[in-house]
């Protein structure tokens, strides 16, 4: 029953095709076709559609982008100098440990900083058709693309992670502060 399921599930995301990573002709042949914002709207068999054609290489350039810029978003980018919410947050709890602040001086715990696109690739080792020596990656492109989605929602529902912690500190940073200017201001009498 689980094989079955399985194949079920395997056939409803990547077709019909008995081998997902063989590439299968795909008619994009539309009659009546004229261009909307980037799409084609016609007919085709008869019915009308909305049809979407771009290139993969482009769609899987455009994704490993948006997880990149994510993930810098995310967990900052140490080459440009930028933090990231994960800095942003790690800065936030020093400052509410801080005695001048109301703290106690003790560091407040911090997640392991955890990169989702971190992968080690490995490569074959050797020579080429051009007698050449190389070191080579292979990877199926549907491999790559669900890869590269599911960075996505990691890294997205990280993103909101990190943002509601970062508004949480700074909240605490806010009412220590009134507390400690409180403290210091003489009571009306």
């Amino acid at each position: 029953m689980k094989r079955l399921l399985l194949v079920a599930i395997s056939s409803a995301l990547f077709g019909c095709s008995s081998n997902p990573h063989k590439a299968e002709e795909i008619d994009t042949e539309m009659e009546r076709s004229q261009e909307v914002s980037g799409e084609n709207v016609g007919t085709k068999d008869g019915k009308m559609i909305v049809q979407r054609k771009q290139l993969i290489s482009e769609e899987l350039r455009k994704l490993q982008y948006e997880v990149y810029a994510l993930d810098d978003h995310v967990y900052g980018n140490r080459k440009f100098g930028s933090k990231g919410l994960y800095g942003v947050l790690k800065d936030c709890r020093v400052k509410l440990s801080d005695k001048t602040n109301g703290g106690d001086g003790k560091l407040r715990w911090m997640e392991p900083l955890e990169r989702v696109t971190d992968k080690e690739t490995e490569f074959k080792i050797g020579v080429d058709e051009n007698d050449q020596l190389v070191a080579v990656s292979e990877e199926y492109l549907l491999d790559r693309i669900k890869r590269f989605k599911e960075y996505k929602a990691v890294l997205m529902k990280r993103q909101d992670e990190f943002e509601e912690k970062i508004d949480i500190c700074k909240a605490e940073a806010r009412s220590m502060q009134h507390d400690v200017k409180a403290a210091k201001t003489p009571a009306a009498e």
